[in-house]
């Protein structure tokens, strides 16, 4: 005689599957348990009070002098900052003295002075050195120096 393979299982109507709520009250206590934890190292952002100096900004600010550096070269050729001006042969510099003008006039805005560094070679011409110098006071800048030699330039 066989058996009934269902006979060894035990079915019961008494058994009712529900909502289990031991897990989920554990789930709720390990999520509070890291809230409380992360809590404790949150920033806290505050306002930064700042108070800014009394007066006209126009007067506080305050630019660099401007500097720049005239070279003469033995041939006759004037460099600005490393940009030729005119033909070595033009005594009245045109384009040295608009040049230096507008950068003149634009310092006068800021209230800040040029200072014009004239380096020439040692066997610079004195004549081209007067142009230059020429070209300077046509300008209105008046803070210059000198420097003389080709370790100079």
């Amino acid at each position: 005689m066989q058996a009934h393979p269902m006979k060894h299982c035990i079915h019961s109507d008494n058994t009712a599957i529900g909502f289990q709520i031991a897990p989920m009250i554990d789930v709720v206590f390990v999520i509070m348990l890291f809230f409380m934890v992360m809590t404790g190292t949150m920033k806290v952002e505050r306002e930064l009070v700042t108070k800014l100096p009394p007066g006209d900004p126009a007067q506080v600010v305050r630019f660099p002098a401007e500097e720049i550096t005239i070279g003469i070269l033995e041939d006759g050729t004037v460099m600005l900052n490393d940009a030729a001006f005119d033909s070595p042969t033009d005594k009245a510099l045109p384009a040295l003295t608009r040049t230096l003008q507008r950068l003149a006039a634009s310092s006068a805005r800021q209230k800040q002075p040029v200072l014009a560094t004239l380096q020439a070679e040692e066997q610079a011409s004195y004549e081209r050195i007067i142009d230059v110098l020429n070209s300077l006071s046509k300008a209105e800048i008046q803070h210059v120096t000198f420097t003389i030699g080709k370790d100079s330039l």
